[in-house]
């Protein structure tokens, strides 16, 4: 099982999403504690500024960034749209 946290910027993000992304947000961490790379995630590695850290699909456009601390725990850096976290 995975352990997560959650750094202070997620909070703030995750406090301005519509309510509907913030429900679908928790149920994509529940698979996500069960099965990280479950397909429905996408899970996948990112470049650029984001290297050293992951990328799950929340919804079609919003996104979780996490960093893997170790192999059972992981540090949600940021959520929000793709435009908001990549561009």
């Amino acid at each position: 099982m995975i352990h997560i946290l959650r750094h202070q910027r997620f909070k703030k993000d995750f406090k301005k999403l519509p309510k509907p992304v913030q429900v679908k947000s928790f149920e994509r961490l529940r698979v996500f504690v069960r099965n990280p790379f479950d397909p429905i995630l996408n899970s996948h590695a990112l470049t650029g500024v984001y290297r050293g850290y992951r990328s799950i699909n929340v919804t079609g456009d919003y996104r979780i960034i996490f960093d893997p601390l170790d192999t059972y725990t992981v540090r949600l850096m940021r959520i929000g749209t793709h435009p908001q976290l990549y561009e």
